[in-house]
């Protein structure tokens, strides 16, 4: 971990806030619009945890992840999820060298940004092999453990159509994410403005704000941001509602909802609350900090029954529903 170059914790939780405004600056160099994905994906990257996206093609998915890792000058791979791909294709394996001895070849996990593009086209031995490397921040290849570098950062993408021929990922699966951050169209004037940008000569590039130690400083500076009980007991009381059939459980979640959000639910809430709160300037977080990302949370870790596909409910109405 990089030793800590600041007086105090107030001066760098305002050291956090103007790297995150400066990341902001840079990133828009290059990417149009987006300011709530880039705003969650750093957001899950200052609180150590990974991230889904999910959008169809062509929303910048892959230069957005190349951009970050980019300013923060980390190293970055690009994985494309195909139904043939193994997990030794992405953990790495052992090779005869020419001393014929044999030794590990690492696999493209073996970066700081991980891009795990269309994360539900692979079978679930590799999918597991993925998320098993999220988890533990290591691979074991013949009975050997290899840390992973640090920071160690996963952002998977999904494809929301074309849903044939996939392996959708379980819901215990899905607990691993941080965040669930769905892409949408561009605005006209957004779309204009990434049109000219892109079939030019010229590429805009950006500047580092900050290295990987900085990052490791930070993530541990989020975790030691206080928070007061009434903000813990809201987060946790929050994920309790969202579980049917319980004291808790509200009408709409009763209805609608058939398993609601585990424990890691809470965890994230808060530490992501935390994280929301230092990156705009506040030295401990509020129940609006938590609310801010409580949809990027929670959206994967219900599950909807039949009558609210039917009705068309979604799960961003009930977590409204619950504040």
């Amino acid at each position: 971990m990089a030793t800590p170059r600041y007086s105090s914790d107030v001066e760098a939780v305002d050291a956090l806030a103007q790297a995150y405004q400066d990341l902001r600056t840079e990133i828009a160099k290059v990417i149009v619009g987006q300011q709530e994905v880039v705003k969650s994906v750093l957001i899950s990257l200052f609180s150590n945890g990974h991230s889904l996206l999910v959008g169809v093609p062509g929303l910048a998915k892959t230069l957005l992840v190349s951009t970050i890792s980019e300013v923060l000058e980390l190293d970055f791979k690009r994985v494309q999820f195909t139904p043939d791909l193994m997990p030794t294709d992405i953990t790495g394996s052992e090779i005869l060298n020419d001393a014929r001895h044999f030794e590990f070849n690492p696999g493209p996990l073996f970066a700081n940004i991980v891009l795990a593009d269309e994360i539900n086209r692979t079978p679930p031995k590799t999918q597991a092999a993925l998320l098993e490397a999220m988890q533990e921040r290591s691979v074991t290849v013949s009975g050997v453990r290899h840390p992973l570098p640090a920071p160690f950062f996963v952002l998977a993408t999904q494809n929301p159509i074309e849903q044939e021929g996939t392996y959708p990922l379980p819901e215990a699966q899905l607990d691993r994410f941080m965040f669930n951050i769905p892409l949408d169209y561009p605005s006209y004037e957004e779309e204009l403005a990434v049109v000219r940008g892109t079939t030019g000569v010229t590429r805009n590039s950006v500047q580092h704000v900050l290295s990987g130690a900085d990052i490791l400083y930070f993530q541990q500076l989020v975790r030691k941001i206080p928070v007061s009980d009434n903000v813990l007991e809201y987060a946790v009381k929050l994920t309790g509602k969202t579980r049917p059939n319980t004291s808790r459980a509200g009408k709409d979640v009763n209805e609608y909802i058939s398993w609601g959000a585990g424990p890691r639910a809470s965890q994230y809430l808060v530490l992501g609350a935390k994280c929301h709160a230092a990156i705009n300037g506040k030295y401990s977080p509020d129940i609006e900090d938590v609310q801010a990302i409580a949809n990027y949370v929670l959206r994967h870790r219900i599950v909807r029954n039949y009558k609210a596909e039917a009705e068309g409910v979604t799960e961003e109405q009930v977590i409204q529903g619950l504040f």
